[in-house]
């Protein structure tokens, strides 16, 4: 077995051929489950910069699960991960006198960048270096260590790698324990439209941004950006007649497709080259994630630094000396007001403590349960 990360998975025409997850276990309430439902038993592993680990957080807390699945986030930029080969990947914080208090790219250049920042921390259950320790610390067989990860700590194994079925589980397999049990981001009346949406925004959105960046050849990214760009305006022609990608209500098929549009303009547009289309420059989009971001709970999962300073600053490869661009800020446009009320009044009601509650920039804050 070889250590790999998705830079590597391309095919012999210059195509990016993303690998399926490997861990693909479930929590489950039906009886005699390996993996039941439990409060403090679960682990996430995830990473601010990846849109795959922010399904997950956003998950977490619009069904507010805060306090009953514990969560570690990793440092944005990629290290070597063991000095016996090429493996680059993600690393946890060190906050410790002796640790270093700066660091560079994988090629030795750029930054200097910190070493850790305040919500980035140490290993709590192995006190592991990198995501890829916790891999091998399970016997992994398949060599690629990506987040998110749900992991057992009771049984110190692994759950799932696989981002779209951690977020079903978090929707439906621990209501007895969440704070807002009633929130249901996958109705049954809705799951075939979600089906159908999902069915072309992972390949087309989510993974097409990566197919057009890591295109080996001309011919790669002409199919890609072709691709990418129709299912663009698809999601753009859906969300001018409707609130929501899969209808009247928010689901998970919204969080799938948010989570690649916030990164879209900030990240995608130069890095992954997807500069045919533009999240500012359509105004329904950009309202659509408006109206997400300005859910409670959700602008919490944003951390947009680590975001940009993850990508521009882990491949060399493609930004060899890591330089961030300043970008248009474009979380600074979500906070704007957004004009999606009159396509329907179905948000999610997320409750919220004294604590968290701020003037909402728009009405849309107040919002009706499913």
């Amino acid at each position: 077995m070889s250590a790999r990360t998705g830079l590597d998975e391309t095919s012999a025409d210059g195509e990016f051929k993303r690998t399926d997850a490997a861990w693909r276990s479930t929590i489950s309430k039906e009886p005699g489950s390996m993996f039941p439902p439990e409060k403090d038993r679960y682990h996430l592993y995830v990473a601010h910069a990846c849109p795959w680990a922010h399904r997950t957080l956003m998950a977490r807390a619009l069904k507010g699960l805060e306090d009953v699945i514990s969560i570690t986030v990793v440092m944005p930029i990629w290290q070597r991960t063991n000095p016996k080969d090429e493996h680059i990947g993600w690393m946890f914080a060190d906050h410790s006198s002796s640790g270093n208090n700066v660091v560079t790219n994988s090629a030795g250049l750029g930054g200097p960048f910190p070493a850790s920042y305040p919500s980035n921390e140490a290993d709590p259950i192995f006190n592991a270096r990198s995501v890829r320790e916790i891999y091998e610390n399970v016997n992994d067989k398949d060599g690629k260590y990506t987040v998110p990860i749900l992991f057992d700590k009771k049984l110190k194994t692994i759950v799932s790698n696989e981002s779209s079925e951690i977020i079903q589980m978090l929707n439906s397999e621990f209501d007895e324990y969440a704070s807002c049990a009633e929130v249901d981001l996958e109705p049954e009346d809705m799951k075939e439209a979600m089906a159908a949406v999902d069915s072309w925004i992972y390949p087309s959105l989510n993974n097409g941004v990566y197919k057009c960046g890591f295109a080996h050849t001309q011919e790669a990214y002409n199919a890609a950006i072709d691709e990418l760009t129709a299912a663009f305006d698809r999601a753009e022609d859906i969300l001018s007649t409707q609130r929501f990608i899969a209808g009247k209500r928010f689901t998970l098929s919204d969080i799938r497709l948010f989570v690649t549009l916030l990164r879209f303009d900030e990240v995608y547009v130069v890095y992954f080259k997807t500069n045919t289309r533009s999240v500012a420059n359509s105004s329904v989009l950009l309202n659509y994630c408006r109206d997400i971001y300005q859910m409670a709970r959700v602008a919490e999962t944003v951390d947009m630094h680590q975001i940009k300073e993850h990508y521009f600053c882990s491949h060399p490869d493609l930004n060899k000396l890591s330089i961030v661009p300043r970008g248009p800020n474009f979380e600074r446009m979500l906070k704007e007001r957004h004009n999606r009320d009159d396509l329907g009044i179905k948000r999610p009601k997320i409750s919220v403590s004294d604590d968290e509650k701020s003037p909402p920039p728009s009405e849309a804050s107040v919002v009706s349960s499913i």
